[in-house]
Parts: structure tokens; sequence; C-alpha cells
């Protein structure tokens, strides 16, 4: 047999293997083949989406944004608390966090909150479906498709080997910062009479990016101190939040300081 086959089928049994006992039995958790197949499928709707609207109008998806966008921030708000809940009754240190790998109810409430994250981000791959059957395909950047492909994959490895520990703060903020994000979604579905409430979209960006610079120092830290948290897993975060950085700071600069340069 060709040992790169070989090597490759060795890695793909420690992928499976070597989780989180408690978390594989878990929907989309134990292999990442489903993973892949949604990531996969994801990308093939964006090839063929726009080409299949092409000659068609727009639909409407008021009703659908209305209720998606709302049903997001109670998810989302559901995930903050019990992220901060599990994080401050298990008494979390905000400086090294190891991950509690028992089965104790406080040690499951974390791991739950991880998995639902980590689903979140799958469900949240229904921005993009929503941009394209309304015909708005200036929203399909780069930053958008890259951040919702990647975070499934993120999540995915997070819930599969680390269902807890220092990533909670990731989950904690983002949640909270995604609250902020769908109310906004959800108040301009409402339609064009909410605009003159919506004039906060600006710092709404600018809460993306402190939650990213927030993140980057949590994980730098946690990456030169002898913490019982994977080295791997914290260089991992830490390249992809500096990228989200990089991305949501040009998107800023595009979106509203460029423009400001052009009028004065």
């Amino acid at each position: 047999m060709d040992p790169v086959w070989q090597k490759m089928q060795s890695f793909f049994r420690w992928v499976l293997e070597n989780g989180d006992k408690r978390t594989d039995p878990w929907l989309l958790v134990y292999s990442p083949v489903p993973v892949a197949t949604i990531f996969l499928f994801y990308l093939f709707l964006i090839w063929v989406g726009p080409k299949f609207m092409r000659n068609r109008e727009p639909v409407n998806l008021k009703a659908v944004l209305i209720i998606y966008n709302f049903s997001m921030v109670c998810l989302s708000a559901y995930m903050f608390y019990e992220f901060l809940m599990s994080s401050w009754l298990a008494k979390y240190s905000l400086l090294c966090q190891p991950v509690d790998y028992s089965t104790s109810p406080l040690a499951m409430r974390m791991a739950k909150v991880c998995w639902w994250f980590f689903f979140s981000k799958v469900i949240e791959l229904s921005d993009t479906m929503f941009f394209i059957l309304r015909k708005k395909n200036n929203q399909l950047t780069f930053l958008h498709i890259y951040h919702h492909a990647t975070m499934i994959f993120n999540w995915w490895a997070g819930v599969k080997y680390v269902a807890g520990g220092q990533s909670f703060l990731i989950g904690m903020i983002n949640s909270f910062v995604h609250v902020i994000m769908y109310l906004y979604y959800g108040l301009a579905a409402l339609g064009p009479h909410m605009q003159r409430f919506l004039w906060w979209k600006r710092y709404l960006t600018t809460l993306q990016l402190v939650q990213f610079f927030i993140l980057s120092i949590h994980t730098a830290y946690n990456l030169f101190t002898d913490c019982d948290f994977p080295d791997a897993m914290n260089a991992v975060v830490f390249a992809y939040v500096v990228s989200l950085i990089l991305l949501f700071s040009n998107f800023y600069y595009r979106s509203y300081l460029s423009k400001k340069i052009k009028t004065t």
C-alpha cells in the first residue's frame, strides 16, 4: 500500500479516536466528514447560486429574515448566558483555564454550550444563502465567505478536542457581539422605516474589531505561559484572529474612512 495513503489513513484514525469522548456522540462531532461535506456544499451553492438567480427576480424573504434574525438574537443571548454562568460557577480563570474533561454537571454544561456555539456557525451559513436568493451578490465578499466557511471547522475542532477551557472566552464574547449584530439585522429586515434607527452600523464593526483584539491578546498571552491547554490550538486561534483583524480593518477602512476622506 502507498505509504502516503497509509499515513493519511493513520492520521484520520487519530482524528477520530483522540477526541473528547463526551462530545463524540453529539451531532456532527465524531468525524470531520459531515462538516467537510457541509463546507463543500456551501462552496458549491456560492458558485451555482448566483448563476441560478441571474435571470430571476430576487426572492422576497422579509418574513423569513425577521424570524431568522430575531431567533439568532435569542440563540446568541442563550449561549452568552450559558458561557458566562458555566465559567462563573466553575470559577474559570481568564489567564489560564485547562479543559475539564469530567462528566460533572458544570463541565457538561460548558461542553454543551460549546456544541451549540459550533452548531450556530452551521446555522449562520444561511446568511450567505439569503444574500444569494435576494441577489445581494455584492455582499458575497471574501471576508464574508472566509469567515463563515472557516468558523465551522474551527469550532468543530473546538468541540471535538477542547470543549471548554480557554476557548470559553471566544464563545462568550462572540455570542455577545452576535446579539447586537443580529439585532441590527433584525431591525433592518423590518423595513426602510427603521433606517433612521440604524445609524450605529459603524460602531457594530468597531465592536467586532474590539473582540478580535481582546481574543488576540488573550490567546497570545497563553502561548507564552505554562498553561495546560494545547499550544497548537492557541497558535491556530491566534493566527486566525489576526487574519480577521486584517480583513475587518480593511472593511472598516473601505466602508467608513475612505468615503470620509473622499468627501473632505
